[in-house]
């Protein structure tokens, strides 16, 4: 199976990924900007879904709002 970004780019373990729209946090007043870079994701079970790490804090997002960079 294969985790694919809004481009249709193939993501991979340990690839960079920005966010192309802002979004807000669940559960949290934060809000990621457009083009804020995660460095190093982990590909989840979920097809649609990626594990990121911002700091301290681990988030999973969804691929249809990710690019590759």
């Amino acid at each position: 199976m294969s985790v694919r970004d809004s481009n249709g780019t193939e993501l991979a373990d340990g690839d960079s990924v920005s966010v192309i729209k802002d979004l807000k946090v669940k559960g949290s007043s934060q809000v990621l900007k457009r083009g804020t870079v995660f460095k190093s994701i982990k590909l989840t079970s979920k097809p649609g879904e990626v594990e990121c790490r911002d700091g301290r804090s681990t988030m999973v997002l969804k691929t249809e709002f990710l690019k590759k960079v």
